[in-house]
């Protein structure tokens, strides 16, 4: 019978060895790269760009289901066009724009990249002066950009010659936009009076179709917008490269 026998060169009473200083600097070198370029850092920096719809009747989704109103809609193109995102329903039917002030603390989360701004209808319905919508937009601006949150403000044209001080309304998104340098839509409900498809029954909410129409007008506005936005707000997202395109992740929150 042949014994196999393992023989240890280790000898208990040898010195151990250390490491240089040179060695030890390559390692710190080596763990700082691994920490910068994945790892938990990764992680958090790989978070969903979020954006808030901060509207009225128009942007809710008034009589028709969530699935198809223009926040979830929207949503779905960005995803189409290469960009995952978030896309917070923050639109109140009825709201007029001091409605919109009053809880934009409570529906503009910390953590929102940026806010679509569409209000302002129901104050030309309600027959407000331009000036006080004026007042109100204007401090929803200045409160989201003290907080570090860009706007992308969206206008609304009334086409009916009777309804109050139109022209007054359209001026007030206009001069609104450029006092602060914000990207802009001028008309929120572009090209739906020209189909009564893109309608309601009632004549003024938009139907599944027209809210199709709308999100196809805003679309290239809102990518500007995104591709504008500040990379490091919030956790701050990281971009996932394809050919010519920008992806960041989302989901939907209602």
């Amino acid at each position: 019978m042949e014994l196999a026998f393992a023989v240890s060169t280790h000898r208990p009473d040898a010195a151990p060895v250390m490491p240089s200083p040179r060695h030890l600097l390559l390692l710190a070198m080596l763990a700082l790269a691994a920490t910068l370029l994945g790892g938990p850092t990764e992680a958090r920096s790989s978070r969903p760009l979020k954006l808030v719809v901060l509207g009225d009747s128009l942007s809710s989704g008034f009589l028709i289901p969530r699935a198809q109103a223009f926040p979830a809609v929207l949503e779905a193109s960005l995803k189409r066009s290469g960009i995952d995102v978030t896309v917070v329903d923050a639109a109140v039917t009825n709201d007029p724009s001091w409605g919109g002030l009053a809880r934009l603390d409570r529906d503009v989360p910390a953590d929102t990249d940026g806010v679509i701004l569409e209000l302002g209808a129901n104050d030309m319905i309600r027959m407000t002066s331009p000036l006080a919508t004026r007042n109100a937009l204007e401090q929803i601006i200045a409160r989201l950009r003290a907080r570090g949150i860009p706007v992308l403000l969206a206008g609304f044209r009334m086409p009916i010659p009777w309804m109050h001080d139109a022209a007054g309304f359209e001026q007030v998104y206009r001069s609104l936009a450029r006092r602060y340098r914000l990207i802009a839509y001028p008309d929120f409900y572009a090209g739906l009076w020209a189909e009564p498809r893109y309608r309601l029954i009632d004549g003024v909410h938009p139907s599944p179709e027209g809210v199709q129409r709308i999100v196809a007008g805003i679309l290239p506005t809102v990518r500007r917008f995104v591709g504008a936005l500040p990379r490091s707000r919030g956790a701050g997202f990281q971009a996932a490269r394809r050919p010519g395109r920008t992806a960041i992740t989302a989901r939907r929150t209602l």
